[in-house]
């Protein structure tokens, strides 16, 4: 097992018989405790825990520690700003079901956090882990990435219960990796590709309005005559 260590010790009780203990050391790993089929003695098994890690570690494992990166996001943000040469099988899927009760949510959905946001109305990926399995052995070395790190946590949950044991995330996600430290694909930068829809345009006018009033604060601070000819020549309300 991959970033397991095992060593043994032998231990001599008063009856002569030597008993020995299997003593296991895993790095990033917890002991599991159970019991034994048909038996009441009790066992430990190795589970892997999950690196949280943040950019400039998760560049390292990727070009130090051969990990490949597994992209978790949705189709649109994926799409917006990638890493290079990574893998993408998202966690959520585009929900286009057509039941009532689906149809509802999606409405809602869409008026609200799809137009502010731009985000997708999802559902779970039910073929989410399957489609891991069908790309990378359990002993793969994986770096789970998301935009914000939440979806990235739960991937990583998922495959570890299903026996991988080299996982990794990046805490936060994407919108903490600065320009430049991933080759990255896409029209925006990656820290950017979750911001989409009103929100975008709202920020716009917010820093343009900003600015217009830091100007105009600046021009009654130094000028204050030409500011008040300027009120003067205002029409009356």
């Amino acid at each position: 097992m991959a970033g397991t260590g095992f060593s043994t010790s032998c231990l001599s009780s008063s009856s002569n018989l030597g008993t020995c203990w299997l003593v296991l050391k895993s790095h990033n790993a917890r002991a599991v405790p159970g019991k034994l089929p048909g038996s009441g003695r009790r066992r430990l098994s190795i589970k892997a825990e999950v690196k949280y890690v943040n950019a400039e570690k998760a560049k390292e494992l990727v070009e130090v520690d051969g990990y490949t990166v597994l992209d978790v996001r949705d189709k649109t943000q994926f799409e917006r700003a990638h890493i290079q040469s990574c893998s993408h099988v998202p966690l959520f899927v585009e929900n286009k079901d057509n039941d009532p009760g689906t149809i509802i949510k999606r409405t809602l959905h869409n008026n609200f956090s799809g137009l502010f946001f731009g985000l997708p109305f999802t559902k779970p990926n039910p073929d989410f882990v399957q489609s891991v399995k069908s790309q990378f052995p359990p002993e793969s070395k994986l770096l789970i990435v998301c935009q914000e790190g939440l979806r990235s946590a739960a991937a990583a949950n998922k495959l570890e219960e299903a026996g991988y044991v080299n996982v990794a995330c990046i805490t936060s996600g994407l919108q903490t990796v600065k320009p430049g430290t991933f080759d990255s694909v896409g029209s925006t930068e990656l820290e950017n590709a979750g911001k989409a829809g009103l929100v975008t345009i709202q920020g716009k006018i917010s820093t343009v309005l900003g600015t217009i009033l830091i100007c105009a604060y600046l021009f009654i601070t130094f000028f204050p005559e030409q500011a008040e000819k300027l009120f003067q020549l205002a029409p009356a309300g």
